[in-house]
């Protein structure tokens, strides 16, 4: 089964920073557009930032830009996740996707075709 797997969640305080990892074995990155959405408790998804398969276009969510960057490595099949300057709402659920398309169409849950089982960031003091 084709599925991504996210890693790096945790627990940090606020202003800290993680990097999420994605391992998208069984994918060739080099091909497909890539990136991560969210799931706060209590809230609906929201797109959080893609990337295109050749790493140079990006779109972030204006909640998170500036602040997360994300990245790929297509010789390992690697997305991640640069998050610093985290907030309390912040807090979610992060899931990773893999777009079967070349560029980005967004980095909404619809807009994945392959998605993972999501790891759990919680930002508080």
């Amino acid at each position: 089964q084709l599925q991504p797997v996210e890693s790096g969640g945790g627990l940090v305080q606020p202003g800290g920073s993680l990097r999420l990892s994605c391992s998208a074995s069984g994918f060739n990155l080099e091909y497909y557009a890539s990136g991560w959405f969210r799931q706060a408790p209590g809230k609906g998804r929201e797109g959080v930032s893609c990337i295109n398969a050749r790493g140079d276009s990006t779109e972030y969510a204006d909640s998170v830009k500036g602040r997360f960057t994300i990245s790929k490595d297509n010789a390992n099949n690697t997305v991640y996740l640069q998050m610093n300057s985290l907030k309390p709402e912040d807090t979610a659920v992060y899931y990773c996707g893999v777009q079967m398309y070349s560029h980005c169409s967004g980095p909404d849950y619809y807009d994945f075709d392959f998605r993972g089982q999501g790891t759990q960031v919680t930002v508080s003091s």
